[in-house]
Formats: structure tokens, C-alpha cells, sequence
């Protein structure tokens, strides 16, 4: 981590429009090899594939626990992107739809905020490696907004 407060850091990659300054303060999100990117506009999440993020090495498949991390991460990204909280959202719940095995290759995510309330907000995000059409992974989080 970088020393800096995180409310800091929030604030300076709202500034800069790229988040790659928390993504790297976030050791689960750089173990992950996660990387964010803003593109039409859009937020977008990749992660790189790498060895330690396979679950079942006999199909090889990604792991479960990376893909639902990357969906929620991605859902809190877009949050501290579109509020002007300088903390970041806590995660209420998160329901996570697996479609399809991932293989082990680089994975994409898209989060959509649904729904934004004083405090609660309530993102969709969906995951997939090669085409969009093709999602391997959805999931539904419901975020406690900080208050001011």
C-alpha cells in the first residue's frame, strides 16, 4: 500500500478518472492481477490470468472465489466512481449466477449501477473472457453507501 489514506487515494482517482491508484493500494485486487480501465465511457475490469487463480486444474477452470472477487470488485469500482464518497462502499450482500466454466485466460467485467439510494445501492455486473455475449459469471451486489 502506498501509505496514503484511502480516502486520498479515492479522491485523487476520481480526479485522474483511473482507479488503478486503489486497485493497486488493494492487495486482494493485486493478487488477482486486476486492472482497471475506462472505455465508452464505461468502467472496465480485467484480470489477468495467472496460474494461482486456477481452481480445477483438471478442466483447468478459474476459480470461483476470483471470478465472484473480480464481479463485487468491479460493482464497488463503479460505486466510488459515480458517488462522491471519499470512503468506499461496504458489500450488503452479493449473489453470484456462475454460467459457464472460465477458462484460464483473461476475464472481463462491466458493473452497472441499478439503483442508487441515500444509502444502499444496488449494482449488476457481468464477467467474461473472450465475448461479451458469451458471459461466464453475473452477479447482484447491494452496497452500503458511506455517509458523509
Amino acid at each position: 500500500m502506498s501509505g496514503r489514506p484511502l480516502s486520498e487515494l479515492i479522491a485523487s482517482a476520481r480526479a485522474a478518472g483511473n482507479l488503478n491508484a486503489l486497485v493497486e493500494a488493494i492487495p486482494f485486487a493485486r493478487f488477482t492481477g486486476m486492472e482497471i480501465v475506462e472505455e465508452d465511457g464505461k468502467l472496465l475490469a480485467r484480470m489477468r490470468a495467472a496460474p494461482h487463480l486456477i481452481g480445477n486444474p483438471m478442466l483447468p477452470a478459474l476459480h470461483g472465489g476470483a471470478l465472484g472477487a473480480l464481479l463485487e470488485s468491479s460493482a464497488i469500482f463503479a460505486v466510488v466512481l459515480e458517488t462522491p464518497s471519499p470512503r468506499p462502499p461496504k458489500t450488503i450482500s452479493i449473489t453470484v449466477e456462475y454460467l459457464r466454466s472460465a477458462r484460464p485466460v483473461d476475464t472481463f467485467a462491466r458493473a452497472e449501477v441499478v439503483r442508487q439510494g441515500r444509502r444502499v445501492a444496488t449494482v449488476r455486473a457481468l464477467a467474461w473472457q473472450d465475448d461479451v455475449a458469451k458471459p461466464v459469471a453475473a452477479a447482484n451486489v447491494q452496497l452500503l453507501l458511506a455517509r458523509e
